[in-house]
């Protein structure tokens, strides 16, 4: 590099931000585009890859052929936010107000961003629970927030109680909560939620909690929002969306359920990074939320299946799972196979295998607690899990021949 292309990268990297420096592009999206260049099984990005609910799709059309295609108000049309009422009243038993306590956002990665935006202070540390969505990170370095990481164990993912009191101080602004997690499929049980409530009240903190995986539950096992919990209902920030439940990841229309004031700061945030999410999807998430009881235990049902369809395929291929009880993920162990860790088998499994995963090593802070990990999605088809099956089935044979 001559003398002046080196002043050149010196200026452009002055130019550039500091905060985008700390973290990479999502690991989760590149595996999709590996997937896609090498003709990989994409078991790695959690969305569907079957048809949305047809009276969704309808309800989409309808709103469009009806003409509602300008904005809807910034923090969200009204039946959208009455939907939201309705049926989180009905699910959880907790009534919040439409016209105070409800933003729609543009999906519910916008929602947690502003969120954060909207919380936190310089000086603020937030608690996260590690493996964690890979957002979380970004997330914290872009809002100004110190994050204290606390470990989930394998198998059952539990967490060290004293670990998580020792995480908590005069700083915590927050804790964020993802039950049914991503990426391991854990669902915190009451008595886990309470001992949390009891840190949050300590240090008057909030809890911020990712619900995106609400009906997406197996054996029996029941999703309790923090906001249910006695004394969290004004320090519980609730993060939703629809994408999960009604198999509509592209539509990106989530929203944030919180009390009062800190949802009179997430609608300033949301207004000038997003103005509003789509109106004619806002119009047809109404009709979604309204769906039948039915809706919901089929959707669990045909989960269930595929869950138990990906752990055979994985356990005959040779890999440790960990049987989720929530969610559509399947986070495994890897170190029977040999590989120095998980982005060395991540690469290989794409370009030798035909089969994309997840690096665990993307869900933590440091990537050596992941080396040993990768993550499956089974929110596919049965031709999907087929193809899976089929290339899997040859993993030995390729290890071997490597």
């Amino acid at each position: 590099m001559n003398p002046s292309e080196s002043g050149m990268a010196q200026v452009a990297r002055r130019m550039l931000s500091a905060k985008a420096e700390q973290f990479t592009e999502s690991v989760i999206r590149e595996m999709t585009r590996l997937a896609m260049k090498h003709g990989a099984v994409n078991l790695s990005q959690g969305f569907p890859d079957f048809a949305a609910p047809a009276e969704v799709k309808e309800a989409a059309r309808q709103a469009i052929s009806d003409d509602i295609n300008q904005y809807a108000i910034t923090w969200g049309a009204k039946p959208l936010r009455d939907a939201i009422v309705e049926k989180f009243e009905r699910t959880q038993g907790v009534r919040v107000d439409p016209e105070r306590e409800i933003t729609i956002c543009c999906g519910s990665t916008e929602a947690m961003m502003s969120t954060m935006l909207a919380i936190i202070n310089p000086g603020d540390e937030i608690v996260v629970f590690e493996p964690f969505y890979e957002n979380y990170g970004p997330d914290a370095i872009l809002s100004g927030a110190t994050p204290r990481f606390v470990k989930l164990r394998p198998p059952d993912w539990s967490y060290d109680e004293q670990e998580l009191a020792r995480a908590f101080g005069p700083h915590t602004k927050a804790i964020i909560l993802n039950t049914p997690n991503n990426p391991t499929g854990k669902v915190f049980t009451r008595r886990e939620l309470e001992f949390i409530r009891d840190l949050c009240v300590r240090w008057n903190a909030f809890c911020v909690t990712d619900e995106i995986y609400e009906h997406i539950l197996y054996d029996g096992t029941e999703h309790i929002s923090m906001a249910r919990i006695e004394g969290m209902r004004d320090r519980t920030i609730v993060i939703n969306g629809m994408s999960k439940t009604y198999s509509v990841t592209g539509w990106r229309v989530g929203w944030a359920i919180a009390p009062p004031e800190p949802t009179a700061a997430i609608r300033k945030v949301h207004d000038f990074l997003t103005v509003g999410a789509a109106a004619p999807l806002q119009q047809a998430g109404a009709i979604a939320l309204k769906s039948p009881q039915s809706y919901y235990e089929k959707l669990a049902g045909d989960y269930t299946v595929r869950r138990e369809r990906l752990l055979k395929i994985l356990t005959a291929a040779g890999f440790t799972v960990f049987k989720p009880r929530g969610a559509y993920y399947i986070m495994t162990d890897i170190s029977g196979f040999g590989f120095p860790d998980d982005v060395a088998f991540a690469k290989f499994l794409v370009e030798k295998v035909g089969v994309a995963v997840v690096p665990g090593s993307s869900f933590y802070n440091e990537a050596l607690d992941g080396a040993t990990q990768v993550r499956f999605t089974f929110c596919k088809k049965e031709t999907t899990l087929a193809a899976a099956e089929e290339r899997l089935s040859r993993l030995p044979e390729y290890i071997g021949n490597r």
